[in-house]
């Protein structure tokens, strides 16, 4: 692996074990952890005990870490250039097709190539077949693997395949007909005259039960627990081959991390505390208090000890972005240090910063801007799932059924996970959620019964992703959040796909479905290994955001695909399409790189007046 932070940070979240890699004329699968080379030096142990904790807390729960073993995170191995021994990974798979393409019978007779076996191969490089006739052919790996729903992946019996049986001596041969990817256009067949479809081989259960093999870790588990347990057809160059599962979070100020240490530690001297005011006697009257929280303000002593309340006492047990979201929306004027070693820095800008008035805009639902000057972003690497990622969490948490039903491990019993940090900044809209629930009560309930109609169609759909609708306050953040990053790539300079977001809509109603009431924001913001992710384009824009909000609001007013697109119904579509309400690459939709929940839940009718209506819309754009 090249020794820079690229390549580096591309093994989390692009090609971590289990995923396959082209190479010129094989195929590989990235070995797992136990088969990276992390001697002395060759890594970094990385501190970042909130998502440490929730990750061993998990793994744990679900059998991928031993009980008496404590979870680190490390960088994935920094080695040279011609040193390939930094991660391992197996030939996979094993079938090959030869390039040569034997003499047809007509013009409009099929093309038929060899397909033969690794161990068929020449034997010096294994990058040759030689035929009867003495010529040589090269090779390239076959597209075709069998995978299930677990993760597990095999090469295909291709004699077993088409025979039923491997007795069988004759050669296999794969024809292909017309310039379609037709699966019916594409057979596999025998010598003998014997012939299989790749049209037959998608039919549920004709490629046999699955076996539990695990390539990336060299061995098998015991059967396959997956729900069907079939093995399903998967092109190895195919997107749906490969979801990592990686858990982000957004560092938090030292100083925030040791007030709460500091708190948990004295807890049992904090009870009776029930206002500012309570921190304030506490420290007169207890000198071990007072000692304590020296330092700190009893303002900020006093929301940390309300949060370890209501979360417990271990802030590994909020989710990542309730923490994320108590700092941000703070209200301080400064957050963190300004300093080169600091985790985050950020500033909450005075209202004539940036409102300036003078947009016809009510923005009476923005409580506060913040510039987030530095940010670093910590991502881990915990599993993957192949055919459909798994569910996402609009917490920014782990959802059980990501490792009870779809996570496939990354090692057989490693006490570490990979992870990166990348450097960044962004800036934090604080919207009033007191106004996002009357917007949601007096304006958007109709829409709202629309969008859960949506989500049950989608739903049945996507049984194995389904996390959960998220709310319809998150719609409306999530639309904005599109809306803002488009507009912001067109006056900062960065590039549209560098951006990413982070919504906060958390909070519960009597019924405990989420609906953004108790935090509402927004975080748009870049992250890239190096320093490159802070040059200060991104930030610059917070004095500038009532302008830029104006124009992304009515850029939305219009869509290109209008009225297709304004006009559309959840409840009466299918597929992803029923998650959307008025929303299409003409208007929301963005690189998925940049989505934290894939390109889903956006509705734009609910931001701006559309030609359709108006009357579920949040903002007037005069």
């Amino acid at each position: 692996m090249a020794d820079n932070t690229q390549s580096i940070s591309k093994l989390v979240s692009m090609f971590g074990p289990g995923a396959m890699v082209d190479l010129p004329n094989r195929s590989v699968i990235v070995g797992g952890l136990e088969q990276w080379d992390m001697r002395p030096g060759s890594f970094t142990v990385l501190n970042e005990p909130r998502l440490t904790l929730r990750l061993e807390k998990v793994l744990k729960t679900h059998n991928r870490l031993d009980e008496s073993k404590r979870l680190s995170l490390r960088t994935p191995p920094n080695v040279a250039d011609n040193d390939a021994s930094g991660v391992r990974s197996a030939i996979f798979p094993y079938w090959f097709v030869c390039a040569r393409v034997e003499p047809a019978a007509s013009p409009s007779a099929p093309r038929r190539r060899r397909l033969v076996h690794w161990r068929e191969l020449d034997s010096r490089h294994h990058t040759e077949y030689v035929f009867e006739d003495g010529k040589k052919s090269v090779v390239t790996p076959i597209r075709f693997v069998a995978a299930c729903e677990m993760g597990h992946i095999q090469d295909i019996d291709w004699k077993w395949a088409v025979h039923g049986t491997t007795s069988c001596s004759e050669p296999l041969w794969i024809e292909e007909k017309g310039t379609s990817a037709v699966p019916s256009d594409t057979s596999i067949v025998c010598g003998c005259g014997r012939r299989i479809t790749l049209e037959q081989l998608e039919v549920k259960g004709r490629l046999g039960r699955c076996h539990g093999e695990r390539p990336w870790l060299l061995d098998r588990e015991n059967g396959c627990q997956g729900r069907e347990g079939n093995l399903r057809l998967l092109i190895r160059t195919a997107t749906n081959t490969y979801f990592p599962q990686v858990l982000n979070v957004i560092s938090l100020p030292s100083d925030d991390e040791e007030l709460t240490k500091t708190i948990a530690d004295i807890l049992h001297h904090l009870d009776g505390i029930d206002e500012v005011a309570d921190v304030k006697a506490a420290r007169k009257h207890n000198h071990v208090v007072k000692a304590a929280l020296e330092g700190f303000s009893d303002s900020d002593v006093f929301e940390r000890l309300k949060r370890l309340r209501e979360g417990g006492e271990n802030e590994a047990e909020l989710s990542p972005k309730l923490a994320e979201f108590d700092i941000f929306a703070s209200g301080r004027a400064e957050i963190g240090t300004n300093g080169a070693d600091a985790r985050l820095y950020a500033q909450t800008l005075p209202r004539d910063a940036w409102d300036a008035g003078d947009t016809g805009l009510d923005l009476s639902v923005i409580r506060n801007v913040v510039a987030v000057h530095r940010l670093q972003e910590v991502s881990c690497l915990y599993g993957f799932t192949r055919f459909e990622a798994a569910p996402t969490s609009i917490d920014g948490d782990i959802e059980d059924i990501n490792l009870a039903v779809h996570g496939a491990s990354l090692s057989k019993d490693a006490d570490w996970l990979p992870a990166v940090t990348q450097l960044g900044e962004g800036i934090f809209i604080h919207f009033d959620q007191e106004k996002i629930r009357d917007w949601l009560a007096d304006r958007a309930m109709e829409r709202d019964d629309q969008m859960r109609a949506g989500y049950e169609v989608w739903r049945q759909r996507f049984k194995n992703a389904d996390p959960g609708y998220p709310s319809t306050p998150y719609v409306l953040l999530h639309s904005i959040s599109h809306a803002l990053m488009a507009e912001i790539a067109l006056d900062c300079g960065y590039p549209a796909s560098s951006l990413k977001e982070r919504i906060y809509a958390l909070g519960e109603d009597g019924n405990g479905e989420r609906v953004g009431l108790d935090g509402c924001g927004i975080l748009i913001y870049t992250a890239s290994p190096g320093a490159q992710g802070t040059l200060g384009g991104l930030v610059a824009t917070a004095t500038r955001f009532s302008e830029i909000l104006k124009n992304a609001l009515g850029r939305l007013q219009i869509c290109s695909n209008d009225p297709v697109c304004s006009d559309h119904q959840p409840e009466n579509s299918t597929g992803d399409r029923a998650a959307h309400g008025a929303a299409c690459h003409g208007c929301l939709l963005i690189a998925e790189t940049s989505c934290e929940y894939r390109n889903l839940f956006l509705d734009r009718s609910l931001v701006v007046p559309t030609m359709t209506t108006g009357e579920y819309s949040c903002f007037e754009v005069s």
